[in-house]
């Protein structure tokens, strides 16, 4: 099973002096479109007023424009570590133990902007990119990445996608791989927010803490029953999460 997770847009600063290497990350193909979104967001930073515009950044997110300009010579850290916010803290990979994180390096990939879905355990740099912005000097991002991360994706068995449907847009999982969509609802049906990214990021530790071997929509039913999850088929690639607010 491959866990698709959107990213966030707060990170935790910081890392070690590993400087980024575009090659390293997982979904090689994707090499080539990675280099020419970094190679886009570096030369539009050299312009700080202008990428706090394109990037639609208040003065108080000026900063991050500096992300953007050293991200091949920035400090990295694990994609899971980098992001914060309510996903990432539900999961809090910090405090799992080697074998988690060993779990969620082989079946979590987290879709970013610049760099299109990475390995949990690849370490990438700080950076300010929404999947919505178009960057000078190549595609807009859905035109530049869908194609490349769908075939990417190709070979996968089964994926569970976590995503929001901006980051969906940027890679959809292909009609030929088995996929489940997961949204986060109340008993009664009704869609949530706050709680949508909660009940994601603790999906995904408990699956880190228990470690199954799912390779199909049954055996993730199955676990889901052993493990006191509610999940419940919709409509046809869809699984509902319910949770109480």
């Amino acid at each position: 099973m491959r866990i698709l997770l959107p990213p966030s847009e707060t990170k935790r600063p910081g890392g070690t002096d590993t400087p980024l290497d575009v090659d390293a990350l997982a979904l090689p193909s994707l090499a080539a479109a990675r280099h020419q979104t970094v190679d886009a967001l570096i030369a539009l930073s050299a312009d700080a007023a202008h990428a706090q515009r394109v990037l639609k950044l208040s003065d108080r997110q000026a900063g991050d424009v500096e992300h953007n300009r050293v991200l091949r010579t920035a400090a990295t850290m694990p994609a899971i570590d980098r992001y914060t916010g309510v996903l990432y803290d539900a999961l809090d990979a910090a405090s799992l133990d080697a074998q988690g994180r060993r779990w969620l390096g082989a079946h979590v990939l987290v879709h970013s902007a610049p760099f299109g879905p990475v390995g949990a355990l690849d370490p990438i740099p700080s950076y300010r990119l929404a999947a919505g912005t178009s960057l000078p000097g190549i595609p807009p991002m859905r035109r530049h990445w869908a194609d490349a991360t769908s075939a990417a994706l190709a070979q996968e068995r089964f994926v569970l996608d976590l995503r929001s449907e901006a980051y969906v847009a940027l890679g959809p999982v292909p009609v030929t791989v088995k996929s489940e969509y997961v949204r986060v609802v109340t008993p009664t049906g009704r869609a949530l927010n706050h709680f949508n990214k909660k009940s994601k990021g603790e999906l995904v530790r408990l699956l880190a803490l228990s470690r199954p071997r799912v390779g199909s929509s049954a055996a993730l039913l199955r676990w889901a029953e052993e493990n006191g999850v509610v999940l419940r088929r919709t409509d046809p690639g869809v699984l509902e999460l319910v949770v109480d607010e």
